[in-house]
């Protein structure tokens, strides 16, 4: 992984949580337990403090940045999909950032809201729990369902099984040139994800 020290300030990442290799983590960050960042991410906490709780997950090309003197948190199981962007701000307990979302300075999303993909959040905005967004700027079209809720946590498991399983099993390899004989279905992810799905 790249990680760097900034201005003193070393980053704290748990050994359960997995940071890609071409994934970079500079300066004053935070990063707790079963914690996925995927590769092309950016989590720079050079002018302000980076604090990830447990269980979350930032997926590929995500920017995680803010203005001085902000610190950005990402509360426990906050999915942050891919190619978005937080800059400043809380995101809440169980959130889901959709892909290429853009998360603007001092913003607060309560718990268990759903961004949907390609939203702009305004700066300063303030989002009740359980709230439903969409478009550009964002707005509430709704309250997010006990489904949709459940749908997005059992997604979220999937993720906080990730690390492990790179732990285990991800290395840098040169590619076949053929396909092997009786090459193997994609067994493991999906036995993780019928086992979800039944909670």
């Amino acid at each position: 992984m790249s990680v760097y020290s900034f201005n003193g300030f070393i980053p704290v990442i748990k050994a359960s949580s997995f940071i890609h290799p071409k994934a970079s983590v500079t300066g004053n960050v935070i990063i707790g337990e079963n914690v996925y960042v995927g590769p092309g991410a950016a989590i720079r906490g050079d002018w302000g403090q980076i604090i990830i709780e447990d269980g979350c997950n930032v997926q590929e090309n995500c920017t995680i940045h803010m203005f001085p003197g902000t610190t950005v948190t990402l509360k426990e199981g906050a999915h942050i999909g891919h190619g978005a962007i937080v800059h400043g701000g809380t995101i809440g307990k169980n959130c889901l950032i959709g892909m290429n979302s853009v998360i603007m300075d001092d913003v607060i999303i309560e718990d268990e809201c759903i961004v949907g993909a390609l939203c702009f959040v305004p700066a300063g905005s303030h989002i009740k729990r359980r709230s439903l967004l969409v478009g550009n700027p964002a707005k509430v079209i709704k309250e997010v369902s006990d489904d949709m809720i459940n749908w997005k946590t059992k997604g979220t498991a999937l993720y906080q099984a990730l690390p492990k399983e790179c732990h285990d099993t991800l290395s840098e390899c040169d590619p076949l040139r053929e396909i092997e004989p009786n090459r193997p279905a994609q067994e493991s992810m999906y036995s993780t994800w019928e086992s979800i799905k039944k909670k």
